[in-house]
């Protein structure tokens, strides 16, 4: 199924009540920001008000990691603000702009209230690790989805890339880092999410 086949499927959801919101669940690396913004252009195109949301703002900062000792599984289900993510995908149905944050790679934090979505907007594209795990507070989001893609690529690809994003990043110890905190979180995505309306193995064009 290529992106103009899932394009004329969003479409094709109602508004539920005043937007269709998008889920583009995937493991670390398997693409969700781009297969993002490439359903994001061709919906635009259409002349659907559009806006991509990640998840990654979630992110619990560094210091409540350490004072909770999970500062090396950052990135798992439980290093999140999960409830405070549903609560967005809830607020998403509003009339008005709703504000979110977004999460800065580089300085590893979270940028609270750095990110907006338009009153007019009426398809939101939520891409994130976890929008269909099966697991407290995450299941109260699987009812929230107008429709749904799952991205799960070969792990020896997600590997490869990982690998790239932590040289770019210089992350110290990435191989360690890949093995011992990675690789369990993409096991979890791949094992214990809901099915979605579709599933890709490789990125569509």
């Amino acid at each position: 199924m290529t992106l103009d086949d899932v394009t004329a499927q969003i479409l094709a959801q109602p508004l539920t009540p005043h937007r269709r919101i998008v889920a583009i669940a995937g493991p670390p690396a398997s693409g969700k920001s781009t297969v993002a913004e490439a359903l994001a252009k061709r919906l635009t195109a259409q002349g659907e008000d559009t806006f991509v949301v990640p998840m990654d703002g979630y992110h619990l900062d560094d210091r409540l990691l350490h004072l909770d000792g999970t500062q090396n599984r950052k990135g798992a289900p439980h290093t999140f603000d999960a409830d405070g993510f549903v609560r967005l995908i809830t607020a998403l149905q509003s009339v008005n702009p709703v504000i979110y944050p977004i999460f800065d790679r580089n300085r590893e934090i979270a940028i609270a209230g750095a990110g907006r979505v338009p009153a007019k907007c009426t398809t939101v594209i939520v891409e994130g690790n976890y929008l269909l795990l099966q697991q407290e507070p995450w299941t109260r989001l699987l009812d929230l989805w107008s429709f749904s893609i799952a991205l799960k690529p070969p792990m020896e690809l997600l590997i490869e890339r990982l690998k790239a994003r932590w040289v770019e990043h210089d992350k110290p110890d990435a191989q360690a880092w890949i093995d011992t905190n990675d690789v369990p979180n993409i096991t979890t995505v791949l094992t214990k999410s809901a099915p979605a309306d579709v599933t890709w193995t490789e990125t569509p064009t």
